[in-house]
């Protein structure tokens, strides 16, 4: 069953030449909570800024000119990264696996049932706020680690790959009560909680098994 969403992230793009489409589609999202944005060119939706509620797409494949994938293609190299499902009269599996390498969430072909395209729309969004959550998170992580010295962001490392502390000691040539000063630092610094916690960052960070071999088997 589909299930209605916060208003916050209700505004699904429809982007489809066909205005028997058009009208269906937004038949559709609006009896179930959904509000909508029509476009029917790419020069059109690219010349309009969207509102923060844009959540998802639904892209045609053929739209007069443009090929629906040619464009997906250019919204990733534009940086715009809003969920898109791909909708076409005419696919195959090639086009599929292209759309999908190109960054659509699915590929749905004509004629699919009303439930089909809103489940793909509520996997979607799925996918779409977990990516929001994942940015959101490193770029805290990121932020909190431009916080530590150079000495604390090795000690950080030499923690993350595993060292107790009298080895990260030994590693680093400083004292124990050293390395404990700048744990309980880092720890703060982080916004850690527990070592788990850190580990985590620095899996935002791209950190953990860079620092592992680099530290682990000296």
């Amino acid at each position: 069953m589909f299930h209605k969403i916060p208003k916050e992230q209700n505004l699904i793009v429809i982007l489809d030449d066909d205005k028997d489409v058009q009208f269906s589609l937004d038949s559709l999202l609006r009896s179930v909570g959904f509000t909508t944005f029509i476009f029917s060119s790419t020069d059109e939706f690219l010349t309009t800024p969207l509102p923060p509620q844009a959540c998802c797409m639904l892209l045609d494949v053929k739209l007069g000119n443009v090929n629906g994938l040619d464009f997906l293609e250019e919204m990733a190299q534009r940086g715009l990264t809003l969920p898109v499902i791909i909708i076409t009269g005419h696919g195959d599996i090639p086009m599929a696996v292209r759309g999908i390498k190109s960054g659509a969430t699915d590929f749905l072909s004509k004629p699919y049932k009303d439930t089909v395209l809103l489940n793909a729309i509520a996997d979607s969004l799925e996918k779409w706020r977990n990516n929001q959550e994942s940015q959101e998170k490193k770029k805290q992580a990121t932020d909190y680690y431009a916080t530590l010295s150079q000495r604390e962001k090795e000690v950080m490392e030499c923690i993350i790959s595993g060292l107790m502390n009298k080895q990260i000691a030994d590693r680093l040539g400083i004292s124990l009560i050293t390395v404990k000063i700048h744990r309980a630092h880092i720890m703060k610094k982080m916004h850690a909680q527990s070592l788990a916690d850190l580990v985590r960052m620095s899996e935002y960070l791209n950190l953990h098994n860079k620092e592992i071999s680099r530290y682990k088997n000296k």
